[in-house]
């Protein structure tokens, strides 16, 4: 339904403060009192008496249609409309006569007269800079613009309201903020140590989404068929131009990594929303982490350095100062809050894809500490990371791997620890092209392989209640499943495991990757 809203009160109540802010935020069509006067009288004098005579005219000789008709011939068919201002009742009740399908709301705004006194000061319009406060309310019609309040919709003392409250309390009224959350998100997260294949499912189902949004940092790569190695920009960026994308305020972030890929991806900054409160990784957060965390496996980016220095609010004895996203002049063009640009995206039904980070064993709080990462890795973390309600989410999908991997050397337990060759010679696969491809997609460092440890994707499955498994490497189970293009084509040891992770997490493989191409995923989703 076609939203209009006439604003009334007092000149200095924050008229134009809230028309403005509804523009801005919203995309309301705002006509200003002068506008429309201009439409009916093209020659009127622009001035605050003259303007105020002019629409006193106007009153009489249309009975206070005049507003209600330029409107009509200004508006077009913008389906918001903002009226700054009306003066009489018999102007509103117009309005609702002529637009009887529209919604028509009536704001009323006020504040004490030594408060509005003050905001006039150097605010009259051209012509006016001599005019006193009290000579602009000798007018009649503005002396009794105040007995509005008593007919209004709503009615805001602007002195007692900051304007970020006046644009909340006038939006709540207008309907713009979503009543029941609808669930519209989709995340997807990882249950092992990470390197399960994320990109690749992440670009598949990019496609389907409206709103890509990642968090996380520089240290998770994950590799696409585009090809791509993604750090930081979601991996849907490329194969789903028209999507938003979204860098959450959790997020931990490079600035010569984020603009080499802006760059790379060809990305706007219309097309991208950077959260001004996403925290920057400088050079001596990447040099300490490779100084001092060797012996874990870090990749040494930074990103735990940053995060500690984020927790210490910049306390911490010869570390750098704090900078936020909204710090960086360069990444200035892409700064815009995340959560507005969420709450959009819910009140107009488009749904939001959240990729994940790392994998659930790395967790901060549930992962064998100190062998884990600088964050919570689980679906909750992720959201939280993200600003986004649990009652938001659709579909959680979790990612495993056929083989357990955590990266060579003391990078903390891998449960049943066997080789690349032994991986090889059951999958009938050449045992070169798996050392050579398993090497991490930030460092390029090789991987350790294990068995698939049971209990450990349990875990995962209690912490990430999942609504959907996606299996990757079905080809390590047997090379020939690389050929198969539908579920019944998969070797029968590879579908007795399908099911037994049925059976132990609960819930459906929804999708499986058979090798790296972007034909090699079965879908089994009924979504």
């Amino acid at each position: 339904m076609r939203q209009l809203l006439a604003l009334s009160g007092p000149v200095g109540a924050g008229k134009t403060t809230l028309s403005s802010a509804l523009r801005d935020r919203y995309g309301a069509r705002v006509l200003k009192t002068r506008e429309l006067i201009v439409h009916a009288i093209p020659d009127v004098e622009q001035t605050r008496r003259a303007l105020q005579e002019a629409g006193d005219r106007l009153d009489r000789d249309t009975r206070c249609t005049w507003v209600a008709a330029a409107l009509d011939a200004l508006a077009g068919d913008a389906p918001f409309v903002v009226v700054d201002s009306v003066r009489r009742f018999e102007q509103i009740d117009a309005l609702r006569e002529r637009f009887p399908d529209a919604q028509v709301q009536h704001i009323h705004l006020q504040a004490p007269q030594r408060v509005l006194e003050a905001r006039y000061a150097g605010r009259a319009l051209p012509g006016d800079a001599t005019t006193t406060y009290e000579a602009v309310r000798e007018n009649p019609t503005e002396a009794a613009v105040e007995q509005l309040e008593r007919v209004c919709d709503v009615l805001i003392d602007t002195s007692r309201n900051r304007p970020e409250d006046v644009l909340v309390r006038a939006a709540g009224r207008l309907g713009l903020y979503t009543i029941s959350p609808a669930a519209l998100v989709d995340v997807l997260i990882s249950a092992q140590w990470g390197s399960e294949g994320k990109g690749h499912i992440a670009w598949y189902l990019a496609r389907e989404y409206d709103v890509l949004m990642r968090v996380g940092g520089p240290n998770a790569g994950h590799s696409t068929t585009d090809p791509y190695k993604f750090h930081l920009l979601p991996s849907g960026t490329i194969v789903n131009p028209r999507a938003r994308l979204l860098i959450g305020p959790g997020a931990t972030i490079s600035v010569p990594t984020l603009l080499r890929e802006i760059a790379e991806c060809r990305v706007t900054a219309e097309r991208l929303s950077i959260d001004p409160n996403a925290m920057i990784i400088e050079p001596s957060d990447a040099e300490y982490e490779s100084e001092n965390l060797a012996s874990i496996g870090s990749t040494a980016q930074g990103g735990g350095r940053a995060a500690a220095r984020r927790l210490m609010r910049g306390g911490m004895r010869g570390a750098a100062p704090v900078r936020l996203a909204r710090d960086v002049p360069e990444l200035r063009p892409y700064v815009r809050s995340t959560l507005e640009q969420l709450e959009d995206a819910y009140a107009d039904g488009r749904h939001v894809f959240v990729e994940g980070t790392q994998g659930a064993g790395l967790s901060l709080y549930h992962g064998p500490y100190p062998y884990v990462t600088s964050r919570d890795t689980t679906a909750s973390g992720t959201l939280a990371e993200c600003g986004i309600p649990p009652k938001r989410v659709r579909r959680v999908i979790m990612v495993v791997r056929t083989y357990a991997i955590r990266v060579a050397g003391t990078s903390g337990p891998l449960p049943q620890e066997i080789t690349w060759d032994e991986v090889a010679a059951r999958a009938g696969l050449d045992a070169e092209e798996l050392k050579t491809r398993e090497v991490t997609t930030t460092t390029g460092r090789d991987r350790r392989v294990g068995e698939f440890d049971w209990e450990q994707f349990r875990k995962a499955c209690s912490l990430n209640a999942p609504t959907d498994i996606a299996l990757a490497f079905a080809d390590y189970i047997d090379g020939t499943n690389r050929a198969a293009r539908r579920f019944e084509q998969l070797t029968p040891r590879t579908i007795r495991f399908v099911e037994e992770l049925e059976r132990v997490g609960g819930t459906n493989v929804s999708l499986i990757t058979t090798r790296f191409h972007p034909r090699s995923i079965i879908d089994r989703r009924a979504w």
